[in-house]
């Protein structure tokens, strides 16, 4: 069973995500949260698996409440909730350590799977925040996509097919099930490929496949 803490200062918005996540059987929202303080003091007490973080909250925002957790549960895995108006906010969160960002307004079958895929080590980037934070980070789309495909060319044609499958949102448990090795294996791939390129976390990583061309824009 994957337990999730929901942050959301907007009681309909987390009603929804609820209801989203309870037609998975998998899945159990063992806390939920209307502010940052809250969320970070109750992921210490329940412990969740993930938790689903709005990016705007009062006295203390997603991105805030983001730190506190990496230092107070840093098993935990962190989902950002954005919207279109947020693009901003999502960039400069790229390198806070999050595991994914989703949008709200999203099919709700890509939540649930984000979900299970940061659970199960994986990066949850929806393919409509990915190009919407490509285009944020500036640059010309070809240049922009020139330099990715230069970074990844030292890359094996294995490792790059484990980054294209995780930038698809794939569970690290997936990603050794669609390559038929062990989970260990695949972990090694992501950890050798974040040290070789100079990568915080798998997101950063799976916005550079976006980038690069390896998975289809949304």
């Amino acid at each position: 069973m994957i337990k999730v803490l929901l942050a959301d200062d907007e009681t309909m918005i987390r009603a929804g995500v609820r209801a989203i996540l309870a037609t998975d059987p998998g899945i159990e929202v063992v806390a939920e949260a209307g502010d940052g303080h809250e969320a970070v003091a109750l992921a210490r007490e329940h412990r969740p698996d993930v938790v689903l973080l709005d990016i705007r909250m009062p006295r203390l925002d997603g991105l805030g409440a983001a730190e506190e957790l990496r230092a107070a549960v840093p098993d935990t895995a962190v989902v950002m909730l954005t919207t279109f108006s947020e693009d901003a906010f999502v960039a400069r969160a790229l390198g806070s350590g999050v595991s994914g960002f989703l949008l709200k307004s999203g099919d709700p079958r890509e939540l649930i799977a984000g979900v299970r895929a940061v659970a199960g080590g994986g990066a949850a980037l929806s393919p409509t925040v990915a190009r919407r934070v490509i285009d944020t980070l500036g640059g010309e789309r070809f240049t922009r996509a020139a330099r990715a495909r230069t970074r990844l060319e030292p890359l094996t044609g294995r490792e790059r097919e484990v980054v294209a499958l995780l930038a698809a949102g794939l569970s690290n448990q997936e990603i050794a099930d669609r390559m038929y090795v062990v989970e260990g294996t695949v972990k090694a791939h992501v950890s050798a490929v974040l040290a070789r390129l100079g990568l915080r976390n798998r997101v950063q990583l799976a916005v550079l496949a976006y980038e690069a061309g390896l998975v289809p824009d949304a």
